[in-house]
């Protein structure tokens, strides 16, 4: 599994699609505001339950593959410029919570005329939070690491989205996280990309820059379908501003040094190379950059021990399976923090013990306060997408959910 929200005004019904433009009609579903019966994600009475009774959609809709199949023609070369709609291949790919992944192929009995892919991932920008300049910070970030190797390489890119190289891979599953091996492979490749320079502001304005915005944006919402008003309501209880100002507070006495970071190590955003040595102990990659930036050390931390516990591939409603018993235990979280200072040099084999036991205690004490940041940015997100996602999943369940760990977790952490 999240980018500058037009100011919204409208109310929150099931619509056809969002409209695209200031003009365009908003079309009312009306068979998708019935009364609640079966049982959500928080074990209530929730329409939004019965709305996905049946699961996730699995086909791809008229418009999006003439859309796909235009791109495909257009952005890239040789066989896709002339291959006829009947033709083209898309299927969907599991795992966005922010945007839409699609798998484009060449059929088999299609030859290439040259170097083109036969596979593309092609991704359609979701609701945009972080604003526009984002998308175009991301796209420049996203070629520099495919010319370092460090990510897929970039085919094209328009405005409702991008085109990318297909890595043969599986993405992680959250019972993976806990792995010690790929627990380690991550530490280190995290460790890498901390130790880039990268031509972006580098003030740590990120964090709390995002969490304003979306906290000023959840202000304005209003909701109208009941599930949604209850779950709301239950969420505005907790007088989130007045929480806000108590965890930057907390976080501001937490030393955390500034890095360039991912922002979203979760196990979808995390590929298991298929063409990589078995015996080669690189077989990871991290992708998806768009939340990528200087930012604290500890959120990256925090953020990736807080994915352990959550399951999005979950196939019923909310669409997602939440277990805080998973989050990293201390022997864990220092498996990982050791393996990330033996690559970044945080520590050698000159360092004193005793050196080395404060460092890792200060730095579990650093990331599991910034692993409050996650839980609250997350879920101020979750709350925004509710309102304007057309994604399948239970997102004001998992705003919920979020809330609910961060209140628990800062009882241990503070």
């Amino acid at each position: 599994m999240k980018r500058n929200i037009p100011a919204l005004t409208m109310d929150d019904t099931a619509v056809s699609d969002v409209p695209k433009e200031k003009g365009d009609t908003l079309v009312i579903n009306e068979n998708n505001l019935r009364a609640p019966s079966p049982k959500g994600g928080n074990c209530d009475d929730d329409s939004e339950a019965e709305s996905y009774r049946d699961g996730r959609t699995e086909e791809v809709d008229r418009d999006t593959k003439v859309r796909a199949y235009a791109w495909c023609r257009d952005f890239l070369s040789g066989t896709w410029k002339t291959i006829p709609e009947t033709d083209f291949q898309i299927s969907i790919v599991s795992g966005g919570l922010s945007n839409l992944l699609y798998l484009c192929s060449l059929p088999d009995h299609v030859h290439c005329v040259g170097d083109e892919p036969r596979q593309v991932l092609l991704r359609v920008y979701g609701a945009i939070l972080q604003g526009v300049d984002s998308l175009v910070l991301e796209s420049v970030m996203f070629a520099i690491l495919a010319e370092r190797a460090l990510g897929p390489r970039l085919y094209g890119i328009f405005p409702e989205g991008r085109l990318e190289q297909y890595m043969p891979s599986i993405r992680l599953r959250t019972e993976q996280l806990r792995d010690p091996q790929l627990s380690a492979e991550i530490a280190v490749k995290l460790a890498r990309f901390h130790g880039m320079v990268m031509p972006f502001n580098k003030e740590p304005k990120w964090l709390f820059g995002t969490i304003d915005r979306y906290m000023e944006q959840i202000l304005k919402l209003k909701f109208v379908r009941d599930a949604h008003v209850k779950k709301f309501n239950k969420l505005m209880k907790y007088n989130l501003q007045a929480e806000l100002e108590s965890l930057r507070t907390l976080l501001a006495e937490t030393p955390s040094p500034v890095v360039f970071c991912h922002n979203d190590v979760q196990e979808g955003n995390i590929l298991m190379l298929d063409d990589r040595d078995p015996s080669s102990n690189e077989k990871l990659m991290l992708i998806d950059f768009e939340y990528s930036s200087y930012n604290y050390r500890g959120f990256d931390f925090g953020n990736h021990f807080c994915e352990w516990a959550y399951d999005y591939t979950y196939d019923q409603w909310p669409f997602f399976k939440a277990n805080m018993e998973n989050y990293p235990n201390r022997q864990q979280q220092l498996h990982f923090i050791r393996n990330y200072l033996a690559e970044s040099g945080g520590y050698s084999e000159s360092t004193m013990h005793e050196d080395q036991a404060r460092i890792e205690e200060e730095m579990i004490i650093e990331t599991n306060r910034y692993a409050l940041a996650s839980h609250f940015l997350w879920g101020l997100w979750s709350i925004i997408q509710a309102k304007i996602s057309t994604i399948e999943f239970g997102y004001m369940d998992y705003a919920l959910c979020r809330f609910d760990a961060y209140f628990k977790q800062k009882k241990l952490f503070t």
